[in-house]
């Protein structure tokens, strides 16, 4: 069996989001995958936190064969084990996290105590 790693579309109509996974190459673009090793949301505002690749198994397939699409092979070479854009998706990660820590829990204004 061939095995390809290739992003898999999901979402819906005007928000796209991709799962890159390893599949069969017969195997349909949004059909069944052996194993998913990240994902790619394109409408994140911040480039470089787009994508969360597992580095190791990625690794695991190329060592086996897999051969990538040229979308993922572009992901892997930016943010896989040793990719060239790794300390700037710490940094545009960590800069999110910080955002959502000083929003409110919740949006709801609470009664004045009587």
């Amino acid at each position: 069996m061939a095995v390809r790693i290739r992003l898999k579309k999901m979402g819906r109509k005007a928000r796209p989001f991709y799962r890159l996974c390893a599949t069969d190459v017969r195997a349909p673009r949004d059909g069944k995958v052996i194993e998913e090793l990240g994902h790619y949301d394109p409408m994140v505002a911040d480039t470089d936190a787009r994508a969360l690749l597992k580095g190791e198994r990625i690794d695991y397939w190329l060592s086996v064969g897999a051969q990538p699409s040229e979308a993922a092979h572009t992901l892997i070479k930016k943010y896989g084990t040793n990719g060239t854009h790794l300390d700037k998706q710490k940094a545009a990660m960590d800069r999110i996290k910080s955002k959502r820590r000083n929003q409110p829990l919740s949006a709801t204004p609470t009664a004045p105590a009587e």
